[in-house]
């Protein structure tokens, strides 16, 4: 590995090949990196230690990175060539020789990442899911089907925060148990009038209150507002648990996006998460047939927190003279994003959807008069 750049404005790691001196690049689904030209593999040695979780109090102790150190880390200087390459990113590859650069986190970042989540398919695996994606989309264009190479297509880590806590919550509402009255009712017919009954489902209301505890695991919240986290929230799940420790060789030929939602934030974001499986606990301990909860009061204790790097493949397809934006959990293969509608096929099955509501409406009007 060569040695970081301590004189520029931010430091870069290339990863020579020992057998023709070209760039290493992680190799998807290994625990490697290969040479993209003489396909020389090198294996990564394993972390000396495992992955962390940084107590919340913590937080107090990593105040935020002077101005100058954020705006250095926007600059890449090529290990190879030596040209600058700007980039708000923590790996990149250089403008002009596409040498993969890793930056060192540690010197930039008020916290680094933890874990990483490899990448687990390559380009191909994610050209076969996009493929299959594309042909199960219904009423898409018959054209879309031969969709197999992308225009654009980017490999790249995301940040995610991950959150633990131990919560015990305080509520108050109320508990509906259901019972059946019997009603009187009277109906008339062809002048006459007779007295019918009915049963009525009631609901009787009773005050309840009562204490809850649940401990969470690994609350994810996206680190970065470059993608919509809407959209990110369609590529879950995520196989957490086949989190690595954070080494940078996993970064070597891929971008990596920085957080730019600081952890406190997140924190926000992650107990939203845990407020309706909190609520949903204070219903399941009131019982009863309904339940009414009032009010909440959350305690929150053993709060931690890490950052996790998250694989996505960024695809961009061309149809119809448009280009169309996908995105794939490049651990799982899991396929969202944008697609094209065949106007010719939602109107065939309309016109035969009209076609046989008509058919049975005559039959039944036919039918009726006989």
């Amino acid at each position: 590995m060569s040695d970081p750049d301590t004189t520029g404005p931010a430091t870069a790691r290339s990863y020579p090949c020992q057998s023709c001196g070209a760039s290493l690049e992680y190799a998807p689904a290994t625990n490697a990196m290969r040479c993209p030209y003489c396909k020389q593999g090198q294996p990564i040695a394993p972390a000396a230690r495992g992955v962390r979780e940084h107590g919340y109090a913590e937080l107090a102790q990593m105040p935020l990175k002077p101005r100058e150190a954020a705006e250095a880390a926007r600059l890449f200087i090529c290990p190879g060539c030596q040209a600058r390459t700007e980039s708000d990113t923590l790996s990149e590859r250089c403008q002009f020789c596409a040498t993969p650069l890793v930056a060192d986190a540690g010197a930039t970042e008020r916290i680094t990442p933890e874990a990483v989540v490899p990448f687990g398919i390559d380009r191909n695996g994610a050209r076969a899911a996009l493929r299959t994606w594309t042909s199960s989309r219904w009423f898409a264009p018959s054209t879309l089907k031969r969709v197999t190479e992308a225009e654009t297509f980017k490999g790249s880590y995301l940040p995610y925060w991950t959150y633990d806590a131990d919560t015990v919550s305080d509520y108050t509402g109320q508990r509906g148990d259901h019972y059946w009255e019997t009603e009187t009712y009277t109906v008339t017919t062809n002048g006459e009038s007779r007295t019918e009954t009915r049963e009525i489902m009631r609901t009787r209301w009773s005050h309840a209150s009562g204490t809850v505890s649940r401990a969470f695991d690994d609350v994810l919240v996206a680190g970065t507002t470059r993608v919509a986290s809407k959209q990110l929230e369609k590529l879950t799940p995520w196989p957490l648990d086949e989190a690595i420790p954070y080494q940078e060789q996993y970064l070597a030929g891929f971008q990596t996006v920085r957080y730019d939602i600081e952890p406190e934030d997140g924190l926000d974001l992650a107990k939203e998460q845990m407020s309706p499986v909190i609520r949903a606990d204070c219903r399941d301990d009131i019982g009863g047939d309904e339940q009414r909860v009032h009010s909440v009061d959350t305690r929150y204790s053993g709060l931690s927190f890490k950052l996790v790097l998250l694989p996505v493949w960024f695809l961009s397809y061309l149809h119809g003279g448009r280009s169309w934006n996908v995105m794939v959990n490049a651990h799982t293969g899991e396929v969202i994003g944008q697609r094209p509608y065949s106007t010719a096929k939602i109107l065939a099955v309309t016109l035969t959807a009209v076609a046989i509501v008509t058919v049975v409406t005559l039959i039944l009007i036919r039918n009726s008069a006989r």
